[in-house]
């Protein structure tokens, strides 16, 4: 039996607030709403009164409407750092992910608001954010390597096609493990595509998870000269 999930969400939309309370409870038992707020403010003080597993917020609320989800992902490293954040946002560039995880993805994910309606990418994100893990939406991935690839000089056109399907895991906060099952290969040919990703890229050769995914999202978010 799954221990149960105390969620805290913020969205100041009534109607998107709503929405995503019925989605989750209608998800199983192991998710429960315990509060929720519509700004900076009702949130963090939701999260004070209820102390939930996750919080679950929009990027852009009350009272300034610019970067609320991220500020409350910083706020709570200090004041709550056990409590995980899924932050929703309709954003895919690299400013607001590589915020996000100032201080380590672990128990941090950033997600495109579409996946509300995906529910099972939703639900998926929060339980890993539970567990301690980080999810990157692969949407972001995508359009950071696409990016990256049309530049001239991309170190990423060394890379062979399989190497590039393990950096987009990667970059998105999956384990090894994860990759291999995902990818169709074995944790130790997944970890010899790892190695080789961190020579030709210079990467930094981490070994906590939370340090891999901030120096992968880096090198995607930089645009090569030329």
């Amino acid at each position: 039996m799954r221990q149960t999930i105390r969620i805290v969400i913020g969205e100041d939309d009534l109607l998107v607030r709503e929405g995503i309370q019925k989605i989750l409870q209608a998800a199983g038992d192991d998710f429960e709403v315990v509060g929720m707020g519509a700004d900076f403010d009702t949130v963090l003080a939701a999260v004070e009164r209820e102390r939930p597993t996750v919080v679950v917020t929009d990027i852009r609320m009350p009272p300034t409407k610019t970067d609320e989800g991220i500020r409350i992902a910083t706020e709570l490293r200090s004041r709550a750092p056990d409590v995980g954040v899924v932050v929703l946002s309709q954003y895919a560039g690299s400013d607001y992910v590589l915020r996000l995880l100032e201080g380590g993805s672990a128990g941090r994910a950033y997600l495109l608001k579409e996946r509300i309606a995906h529910r099972v990418q939703l639900f998926g994100a929060i339980r890993d954010v539970a567990a301690g893990g980080s999810v990157i939406d692969p949407q972001v991935v995508e359009d950071l390597m696409h990016a990256n690839e049309r530049a001239s000089n991309s170190k990423l056109a060394g890379l062979t096609t399989r190497e590039l399907d393990v950096l987009a895991q990667m970059a998105q906060g999956k384990s090894n493990a994860t990759i291999a099952a995902s990818l169709f290969l074995t944790k130790r040919g997944v970890e010899k595509h790892v190695n080789g990703i961190f020579s030709k890229l210079d990467l930094p050769e981490e070994s906590v998870a939370s340090r891999r995914v901030v120096s992968t999202l880096l090198y995607l978010s930089e645009r090569p000269p030329g």
